[in-house]
């Protein structure tokens, strides 16, 4: 066993094993030949000293050019508990150690876990910056693993305005019927038939005088499908359609602990999807906050409607930017698969932006297209 006063290595390797003798010995090497270890991508393997020490683990990570750092986080999701160092071919220790963080998440609010991984940083990792994004990430992985009975419309609101108040920020509520007053009829229309009101939450952080981004969230903490209900296959995973907005908090966590210079505004519409005799209707007209009228072909494209009249409020600052998240739509995961988020933007500068950012993180996005035909 190794002593208790050292760290277990996590040496990560390439699939091209001739720079492998950089970081190992040649029984160790040898070891590895032998039972079949490649390199490939999260392939996970303990070494042994040659004494009888356990010490370290070999990590597969598999072509540099096809793989970012962040698959790192494969050897974390796998790791007994204790404290690890990361060693080998890592272009980017930053980058390495925010995947081993996002890896060791464990959601155990309602079934324990006594796991426990630490990572101890190499000098030329900025700590603060890899921590301030593992727990944007782990913001809204908490409120997305959430089941629905708990982080409902009102579940929900209690914890947005915990988040507002750890981080100083100003929140106005607009629920239920005063949606209505005040000019927002299709968030209401959509969460009316819930037993929890639907509502508007509007936060704000910062200077009036710094540039303002306003970031939108779809908030559906539960979605039935409406009254085109979904079947029961479709609607069990229906507790993540709350991810936009879940996300934008996330991102506004990171943000706000790195002082960014910006005048927030994060808007959330959050409704329940339900069915009662007031649910809205396929063919009804519904009027929106900008003057359109929608009619409705399917109430289980409900999330576009919260979103335009939140989007529709955002607009009315002309802020520099204007971002939404949102689980939309299932057609674009049928498109693009599981893995990679479709963008939709009519700034190209911005696209190409985001696109590089998305290659760097390891985190790609796809431009898809906004054509008038």
């Amino acid at each position: 066993m190794k002593k208790k006063s050292e760290n277990l290595k996590i040496f990560c390797l390439g699939d091209k094993n001739n720079n492998w003798g950089k970081y190992l010995k040649n029984k160790q090497i040898d070891y590895l030949k032998t039972i079949g270890f490649s390199g490939a991508k999260g392939e996970l393997v303990p070494l042994s000293d040659g004494k009888g020490d356990f010490y370290a683990y070999a990590f597969g990570m598999g072509h540099k050019e096809n793989n970012s750092p962040l698959i790192i986080g494969l050897a974390s999701a796998k790791l007994n508990s204790g404290k690890y160092q990361l060693k080998g071919t890592i272009e980017n220790p930053a980058l390495a150690s925010l995947g081993f963080e996002l890896g060791a998440y464990v959601f155990d609010e309602y079934k324990k876990s006594s796991k426990n991984i630490e990572l101890d940083y190499s000098k030329e990792v900025d700590v603060n910056e890899v921590k301030r994004l593992a727990k944007a990430a782990f913001i809204a992985r908490d409120l997305i693993n959430a089941p629905p009975n708990i982080l409902g419309p009102n579940g929900f609101d209690e914890e947005v305005q915990k988040f507002a108040k750890q981080n100083k920020m100003q929140i106005k509520v607009i629920i239920g019927d005063e949606l209505l007053k005040q000019n927002f009829p299709m968030i209401h229309a959509v969460g009316r038939a819930s037993s929890q009101a639907p509502r508007l939450l509007d936060l704000r952080w910062g200077k009036n005088s710094d540039p303002k981004v306003t970031l939108v969230g779809k908030g559906v903490t539960f979605d039935s499908g409406g009254l085109d209900i979904k079947h029961a296959s479709g609607m069990m995973l229906m507790k993540k359609d709350m991810g936009g907005a879940a996300n934008v908090l996330g991102l506004a966590h990171a943000i706000i602990d790195a002082k960014l210079k910006v005048n927030l505004r994060v808007l959330l519409p959050i409704v329940e999807n339900a069915i009662s005799s007031n649910a809205f209707r396929p063919g009804d007209i519904l009027p929106s906050r900008l003057g359109l009228n929608v009619e409705i072909g399917n109430t289980d494209a409900e999330g576009r409607l919260i979103l335009a009249d939140a989007l529709a409020l955002a607009d009315e600052e002309s802020p520099e930017i204007i971002i939404d998240m949102a689980t939309l739509t299932g057609a674009a995961r049928i498109a693009l698969g599981p893995d990679l988020p479709p963008l939709y933007c009519d700034d190209d500068k911005l696209v190409q932006e985001m696109l590089k950012a998305g290659k760097y993180w390891g985190d790609e996005l796809w431009h898809m297209p906004l054509y008038q035909p």
